[in-house]
């Protein structure tokens, strides 16, 4: 999972350096309109820099929260997440034994 979030996180960052790249690139470049799209270009990564952060602190809210069931009931955690298992057996199996009969 911190793969995962480090993977995000040099995602949203390269497309941020892409975006400001292209500020850089058109800070010269006069007209109304180009000045528009920079500022609203500014304001979306600055509104995308804010949501990421409010969605990784939460992700890291819930993922301490998950550990924290898991180590004080660990065994209704190990049947819980062995009944899902096997649930999705079973779909799985029914999916495959259908498309094999067709």
């Amino acid at each position: 999972m911190e793969k995962q979030i480090h993977k995000d996180g040099n995602d949203i960052g390269t497309l941020a350096a892409d975006a400001r790249a292209l500020m850089a690139a058109t800070a010269d470049v006069a007209g109304d309109k180009v000045g528009e799209a920079r500022k609203r270009l500014a304001a979306a990564l600055e509104s995308g820099k804010e949501l990421y952060s409010r969605v990784r602190d939460k992700t890291i809210e819930g993922a301490k929260a998950t550990n924290e069931v898991v180590r004080e009931h660990p065994y209704q955690a190990m049947g819980i997440a062995f009944g899902v298992g096997v649930l999705i057996g079973v779909l799985v199996n029914r999916r495959y034994s259908r498309s094999d009969r067709e």
